[in-house]
């Protein structure tokens, strides 16, 4: 590692850290509009958003986080920045999550990966063809998504999971600017929980698709068909999906097998189109 430092400097070594010491920096909401807006490519967007500071208390929970740590990873330096999107550059699915955790995303610098719940998901990506290794330890560790894209809801770990509503449409540019990137490739959104069910919709209206009315209900196994707006182009495909959250994963309410369903659909509905 190039640095002891948190957080972790943009340039300065962190392995697949997309951003440089020029990245320009949100530091306001009206900010993450401009500069996701301006973003030319998903490079650029996921530059941009690792080193937003748009919301104050976020930023300060994930420095304090990657400065005390947790006792099991005392040794190790933290990412404590946003996490960015990664994956394929021309995807057909896009995977769609709340926010880094704490110990996770925001230690390793890769969203959905190196906790119970990445574990989870990698396993059932690397099952259904999505991702080259079954594991996800952290960013460098040469995993590789096969024709998807992951994304966050909210970029940043928030406390106790629960970003409050300015900071989730604070960070809502991103996501716009991620789907909008994709919209010549992307056929399936997979949202993984409730909450990225919920975020999802109006970004997609921001982009020019219809907005079903009313919202469909979330469900796992949900699926929607959503066209753009005027009746020309390509229709996306949303499902939903239970969030392989440790609540979720040890009362067996998402098991293996559902994860791995609602994935082959996804890759099935890709590769019909």
């Amino acid at each position: 590692m190039a640095t002891d430092h948190w957080p972790v400097p943009p340039g300065s070594g962190w392995p697949e850290d997309p951003a440089t010491a020029d990245t320009p920096v949100a530091r306001s909401a009206a900010e993450v509009r401009a500069l996701a807006a301006g973003a030319r490519s998903l490079a650029e967007v996921a530059a941009r958003e690792s080193v937003c500071r748009a919301c104050d208390r976020l930023v300060r929970w994930r420095e304090d986080v990657a400065a005390t740590k947790r006792r099991s990873f005392q040794s190790q330096t933290y990412w404590g920045r946003p996490v960015p999107g990664w994956g394929a550059e021309h995807a057909p699915i896009l995977i769609l999550g709340l926010a880094p955790a704490a110990h996770g995303g925001n230690r390793t610098g890769r969203i959905f990966t190196g906790d119970r719940s990445g574990d989870f998901l990698f396993a059932s990506l690397w099952r259904c063809g999505l991702a080259s290794q079954p594991t996800s330890v952290a960013a460098g560790d040469g995993q590789r998504l096969v024709s998807a894209r992951m994304a966050a809801a909210v970029h940043c770990a928030p406390p106790d999971n629960k970003p409050e509503p300015a900071e989730r449409d604070a960070c809502a540019p991103w996501l716009a600017a991620e789907i909008g990137l994709l919209r010549d490739d992307l056929r399936v959104v997979v949202c993984l929980g409730h909450y990225a069910w919920q975020v999802l919709w109006p970004q997609l209206a921001a982009i020019g698709y219809q907005r079903p009315r009313p919202r469909p209900a979330f469900g796992h196994g949900a699926q929607v068909a959503v066209r753009p707006s005027g009746g020309t182009g390509r229709q996306l495909t949303v499902l939903g999906c239970y969030h392989p959250s440790q609540q979720n994963t040890f009362t067996g309410r998402v098991t293996g097998p559902m994860l791995d369903a609602v994935f082959f659909r996804a890759r099935e509905i890709a590769d019909a189109t």
